[in-house]
């Protein structure tokens, strides 16, 4: 079920929730008898024994599966984009009858049950128990189609089984008609509740009947914004004729029509990791975005087909795409990602062709009138780009200001370590990041201990006597506090001392091997409850929580600087520090207890 729609009733009911809830994941074992029998079936008896319909039953499920999250996935696309949105509002993590009645010659004037019946019905009892559900969500997508309590979707079932029940009682029903039926049903449900308008106006000037017959995304979101207009579901012929039809229906339907894509003040180019990162982006799977990301589990195993279909996709498409957009007060903050995974990044094969994406993207961004853009992950590594000098040497006259974010990463590593703290370990790739840190911390003398020869020399030749004589070769591994990046072997982990605090300085977390050890976040920050649209977790970071290199170009574009913040240079770390602040941004606690 979406993260975004956890919200329950106002005054929950019986049968609100699903009687296999408590099974979590493990949910689909009771699909395992019904697949097994078909199998079996399939395999053992003669073709002219075989239930086609009952074989029908399982690619029919995965086929729903598969339409659904398409039109989530696609709605979710344009709506980043902005173009053609209904309801300029963001989502966040904590949104969220018919019976037959038999009718004979003889109907009493008066039956007391029956007003009884009738009233309890249309009563505010059973809309606050189980339909205000639903209406939880004011800004609709197309999941919030079937966000329903559990009793609430046994009657939409027993409503829109009747056409079905029809054909089976008359002998004259087919798999071929089941299955356009619901596709029906799933294709009008999703797009009814898309928050961008689709339904282009030349189709209804050429059958202008169709407007009574066929609902549009805007004449049904206003069901959700005003509650007391535009009931219809599907057909708006019933609104017509019982003038609860809102008013600003049309208009808002051509509003939506004639609008453009957003342009985006401040742009963050991430890019996805693994195969399966595709899952955890706000345009995959609701369930897996709403956490951080961990690596494959069980379900991925399930899901090689269609991880399989995306990589060949993201090949032959190989274009920059929109992952999601906030809002931060009046700020445009789009992610874009770049469609190449980690071990690309790291094969020199792939540099140039990398390279041409993320320029390609800074010219998008540039015409687009973006004024600052982000380089996230590994868009910005040293062999790569020069933390992205090469675009700013190639194109001297940029408008839009690259950031690297070195400096916030620096900023929120120094007030990361532990007060009184008089001794690190500096262990890990020697960045940019890195370097400035061991600069920084000599300068507060603080002593800097590198385990490794190479290490010590590369910072010893760079820092000179500005190391204040701080910087120090060490092979003990006593010290509690230990700055981390991308290198730390698993034998140098193990070798620290129990109750070690881990603090990583890098894009990407350390593997945890220690339970007796506090492993921190990779540099990121708490953000402001203004920030809008967050509903998916960024990488492996918790709810509300975002990297610095993304938070950074936003500080950048706030504050108004007008320098770049890339290739070997670093902005005042001090002034960085206090402009992330200022504008409510929060550093997050250090871990100081086990997990159990």
């Amino acid at each position: 079920m979406l993260y975004s729609y956890l919200s329950m009733a106002s005054k929950p009911g019986i049968l609100t929730d699903w009687p296999w809830k408590p099974l979590g994941s493990f949910k689909y074992i009771i699909l395992v008898p019904l697949i097994a029998e078909h199998i079996y079936s399939f395999m053992v008896k003669d073709n002219k024994d075989i239930d086609v319909s009952k074989l029908a039953l399982f690619p029919s499920m995965l086929w729903r599966m598969l339409h659904n999250q398409l039109w989530i996935s696609l709605s979710r696309y344009r709506i980043a984009k902005g173009t053609n949105k209904i309801v300029d509002k963001g989502i966040e993590f904590d949104q969220w009858g018919n019976k037959y009645v038999p009718v004979g010659s003889h109907v009493p004037y008066w039956r007391l049950d029956g007003v009884i019946i009738t009233i309890a019905l249309h009563h505010h009892y059973l809309y606050s128990r189980y339909h205000s559900h639903h209406h939880s969500s004011i800004v609709t997508e197309p999941i919030t189609s079937v966000i329903h309590p559990f009793a609430e979707h046994i009657a939409y079932f027993l409503l829109f089984s009747i056409p079905i029940l029809t054909t089976v009682l008359t002998g004259t029903v087919s798999v071929i008609a089941l299955a356009a039926y619901v596709t029906y049903l799933d294709f009008m449900n999703n797009m009814g509740h898309c928050n961008f308008e689709l339904i282009p106006n030349w189709l209804f000037t050429l059958l202008p009947p169709l407007k009574y017959i066929i609902y549009t995304p805007s004449f049904h979101s206003l069901h959700h914004v005003q509650f007391r207009t535009n009931y219809s579901l599907f057909m708006p012929f019933y609104d017509y004729i019982y003038g609860t039809m809102d008013k600003s229906s049309d208009s808002l339907y051509e509003k939506s029509l004639r609008r453009k894509e957003e342009s985006p003040y401040v742009v963050h180019l991430t890019h996805l990791t693994t195969p399966e990162s595709i899952y955890h982006l706000r345009l995959g799977f609701a369930s897996f975005a709403s956490k951080p990301y961990t690596p494959s589990t069980w379900h991925m195993w399930l899901l090689w087909p269609v991880t399989l279909c995306s990589m060949m996709l993201t090949w032959i498409y190989c274009s920059t795409f929109v992952v999601e957009s906030n809002r931060f007060h009046n700020i445009i903050l789009q992610t874009w990602a770049i469609p190449k995974y980690n071990i690309q990044y790291r094969s020199k094969s792939q540099k140039q062709s990398i390279n041409n994406l993320i320029e390609e993207a800074i010219l998008e961004a540039e015409e687009k009138g973006a004024r600052v853009l982000s380089l996230g992950l590994m868009n910005q590594g040293e062999e790569l780009n020069m933390y992205g000098g090469v675009y700013m040497q190639k194109h001297p006259q940029l408008k839009v200001k690259l950031v690297d974010g070195s400096s916030l990463a620096v900023a929120v590593v120094l007030n990361s370590i532990p007060k009184g703290t008089t001794q690190v370990v500096l262990r890990g790739k020697l960045t940019k990041v890195a370097c400035a840190l061991a600069f920084a911390l000599c300068q507060k003398r603080i002593q800097v201990s590198v385990l490794r020869e190479d290490g010590y020399e590369k910072l010893d030749k760079l820092l000179g006597t500005k190391s204040e004589g701080k910087l120090v070769l060490s092979k003990s591994y006593t010290c509690k506090t230990w700055l981390v990046g991308d290198g730390l072997s698993e034998v140098e982990q193990r070798k620290a001392s129990k109750g070690t605090l881990f603090i990583p300085f890098s894009q990407f977390p350390p593997k945890k091997l220690r339970t007796d050890c506090f492993y921190h976040t990779t540099p990121a920050m708490q953000i402001p409850l203004a920030f809008e649209n967050v509903d998916s977790c960024e990488n492996w970071l918790p709810r509300r929580v975002m990297s610095i290199w993304r938070i950074a170009g936003l500080v950048h574009a706030l504050a108004g600087w007008e320098e770049h913040e890339c290739g070997y240079t670093t902005s005042n770390i001090e002034k960085v520090w206090e402009a992330t602040l200022k504008h409510g941004f929060q550093p997050l606690k250090v871990p100081t207890h086990l997990k159990s």
